[in-house]
């Protein structure tokens, strides 16, 4: 008696996806560094960053074919585990190598904390090269990365109108040293997470996920966050507190009346959609 084959594993439409992103160039694209950062800048700018799902009372699924009808044929985006799952497909799909990682927040934290690993990363090979990349489509904040950066550190690297670099600290079990992500922010480097390189597989993020999305503690259970990323304007939405943020630091914000209006301005500005007669808790 044999076993019966597995099930073939589903495969990104990929042609959908970089339609979804605005992708103008060779399909398909070339496994490069510069279709790397190129992709990369184009999924962030147009895939909105959301937390919806788990605010309404459920964890996204991380299923391929979830991922592709919510992030890619509808209006709508997600966090880290559903953007970083969906651009490792993709990346997977050009042809580029990729490990996923998790790491630790810092960004608003006190100093010494220690929180768990609750982000997902991307390190990414490209064939034929022995550098490294870091790839990053889902960090909720404004010192997130819009392009793809190699990972070396004590170089200050442009991703675009964002400055970022890496640090090693010392790991306190003795073991590999951390990599310290930081974003400068007004002329000051500030900490956004720290990561080693120990791979984390599907099912370390379906833990993850689901205790971002269920826990009560988790913040995305409370609070509504939605991001979209540009190269000359960052719109950031917390619970009615809409923030405009451009390059220079300049930044305004406003309150939302009502519910009616979070709606609208999500669709509008933010390209995500949600039925109208959707509830949003207080």
């Amino acid at each position: 008696m044999t076993d019966a084959p597995s099930p073939a594993a589903p495969r990104l439409d990929l042609d959908a996806y970089l339609n979804r992103i605005g992708w103008t160039g060779a399909r398909p694209p070339a496994p490069t560094a510069e279709t790397l950062r190129a992709v990369h800048l184009a999924h962030v700018t147009s895939i909105p960053f959301e937390n919806l799902q788990p605010l309404l009372g459920s964890a996204p699924s991380l299923a391929l074919p979830d991922l592709e009808a919510k992030l890619v044929r509808s209006r709508r985006g997600g966090y880290c585990y559903e953007q970083n799952s969906l651009l490792s497909a993709a990346l997977t799909a050009i042809g580029f190598g990729i490990t996923g990682l998790a790491a630790r927040v810092r960004a608003g934290a006190t100093p010494g904390t220690v929180r768990p690993r609750s982000h997902m990363i991307l390190l990414v090979e490209i064939p034929g090269e022995p550098q490294r990349w870091i790839a990053d489509v889902g960090f909720g904040a404004i010192g997130g990365l819009l392009e793809a950066v190699p990972l070396v550190t004590d170089t200050e690297l442009h991703d675009a109108t964002r400055r970022h670099r890496y640090l090693r600290e010392p790991h306190p079990g003795g073991l590999e040293d951390l990599f310290v992500f930081q974003a400068l922010h007004d002329g000051v480097w500030e900490d956004q997470y720290a990561f080693s390189r120990e791979p984390f597989d599907a099912a370390d993020y379906a833990v993850l996920n689901w205790n971002t999305a269920t826990n009560p503690r988790s913040p995305f259970q409370h609070t509504l966050r939605a991001q979209r990323n540009g190269v000359d304007l960052h719109l950031e939405l917390i619970a009615r507190t809409l923030s405009e943020t451009h390059p220079d630091g300049t930044r305004k914000q406003r309150e939302l009346a009502d519910d009616d209006e979070v709606l609208r301005v999500l669709a509008a500005d933010f390209g995500i959609d949600l039925p109208s007669d959707t509830v949003l808790p207080n």
